[in-house]
């Protein structure tokens, strides 16, 4: 049977529409974007602007099989949960799982160095360690309290994030309209020896790295109201509103400061704040730094406690993790265990090696997705869902193979470990007597009607 939670019924549905469209934009967004545009100039010179559109049309064909899927498969576990139910081999959801998890909690770690480093440095001295530690307790402090609460954490932090990049729009636009310098046709020249269409292609490559997050947002689905409509809209619109935001800023940062100089520089951003003589102090965008960080670190550790719990109901990690907050309905087992692998981590000092696997591992989370869906459409299920136009998951598969193509051997050496570790505890699991099939034996049962197949709409 299909393993329930012990605590109670299942997760609470706190998100409505306009709360898992900030999710997605927040976790979107990021911190990397405040780094992102000089490596893209550097590739392309002034036209930081085109590969951003690539790179937002290859996430959208990753993102139209995750909003099929959600909706038709809207349950904790994300990509987990479709691959159970589309291959047979029992391993496969669980590398999948793990794949995502992993990342997710190695990204968390980063963010915590990260926000506990430099940035915080401005405001407060501290050990990075103990400033990382105290950073991950609190959002797991945050995360357990409740979804609503850590949702509306979130919509203040994107509030912030966005204002940090309109900043650097509005900035650039004073300094032309003042006629204070800067150049509108650096943003429609390549640099020198670029070929147009490599170059945007290999920066497209980098760009893409900026739109990853929004398939965290699958393990949001049963806690979403009403997701076959919401789910959709959320998503798409999170992305558009994410690229529209990267163009806008790639082409204002183009435009008040040359190439080189955004190459060469370790805060393009703030550089290009301090072009413009828009006066704008310098704590001013470590504190929305810190806040970019905090925001990606809180949404990225609510996917992998949710990621946890899903696999948890599944059969595929002990059903402990399964459990739920009585009165919160958060699953408070699974964010005690991925906090404390997070914190682990963290002291370890191999979170930047790590760090690189991100990357590979969630190609092959996109690519099982994009399958996935493909293998399901013999599936029918008795509510209306999302449908991709069929191309779509094929052209994803595609550009996920390329993506992999631009990656270095010790990535893919140090993948295969983290494979490598994955598998041993399947095996471990299995040895104990695990039984991971039978959840999909349980929703087979359920879904069509113990067997009978019959749909409820017809296509």
């Amino acid at each position: 049977m299909l393993n329930q939670p012990a605590d109670g019924p299942g997760l609470k549905k706190h998100i409505t529409g306009p709360l898992l469209f900030l999710f997605i934009l927040g976790d979107v967004l990021g911190a990397g974007v405040y780094a992102l545009v000089g490596i893209i100039a550097g590739e392309v010179g002034g036209v930081i602007w085109a590969p951003m559109l690539v790179a937002l049309l290859l996430a959208l064909l990753t993102a139209a099989s995750y909003a099929e899927l959600v909706t038709k498969y809207p349950r904790a576990g994300g990509a987990a949960v479709f691959a159970h139910r589309a291959f047979r081999v029992p391993i496969v959801p669980y590398l999948v799982g793990f794949c995502m998890l992993t990342a997710g909690v190695v990204s968390a770690s980063a963010l915590a160095l990260a926000f506990s480093g430099d940035y915080l440095a401005v405001f407060v001295d501290v050990p990075p360690a103990a400033g990382a530690i105290v950073f991950l307790v609190a959002i797991a402090l945050l995360n357990a309290r409740g979804i609503k609460e850590s949702l509306r954490a979130n919509v203040v932090m994107t509030a912030l994030e966005v204002s940090g990049l309109v900043l650097v729009v509005v900035a650039v636009a004073v300094m032309l309209g003042g006629g204070g310098g800067g150049d509108v046709g650096r943003a429609v020249r390549f640099g020198e020896d670029v070929d147009p269409l490599l170059g945007v292609l290999g920066a497209a490559l980098l760009a893409y790295y900026s739109f990853v997050g929004f398939e965290t947002s699958a393990n949001m689905a049963e806690e979403v109201r009403d997701v076959s409509r919401v789910y959709p809209r959320a998503l798409f619109g999170s992305l558009l509103v994410a690229g529209a935001m990267y163009v806008l800023v790639g082409t204002a940062a183009s435009v008040a400061l040359p190439a080189d100089r955004l190459e060469s520089s370790s805060a393009p951003l703030l550089d290009v704040v301090t072009a413009t003589g828009v006066p704008v102090p310098g704590w001013l965008f470590s504190l929305l730094a810190l806040v970019a960080v905090a925001n990606g670190a809180l949404l990225t550790m609510i996917m992998a406690s949710r990621l946890t719990y899903g696999m948890a109901v599944q059969g595929l990690f002990p059903a402990v993790l399964g459990r739920v907050l009585p009165g919160r309905g958060t699953p408070w087992v699974a964010i005690v265990v991925t906090t404390l692998a997070a914190l682990a981590l963290t002291l370890t000092g191999g979170v930047a090696v790590l760090a690189e696997t991100v990357v590979l591992l969630l190609l092959i989370v996109f690519i099982s997705t994009n399958v996935a869906v493909l293998v399901l459409r013999r599936e029918a299920v008795e509510h209306r869902h999302f449908r991709a136009w069929t191309p779509l998951p094929v052209l994803a598969v595609l550009s996920c193979l390329v993506l992999l193509t631009q990656l270095e051997a010790g990535v893919w050496a140090r993948g295969g470990v983290v494979l490598a570790v994955g598998v041993l505890l399947y095996a471990v699991a299995r040895v104990r007597g695990g039984q991971p099939v039978r959840y999909r034996r349980a929703e087979e049962a359920r879904g069509r009607g113990a067997g009978t197949g019959r749909p409820a709409e017809r296509r």
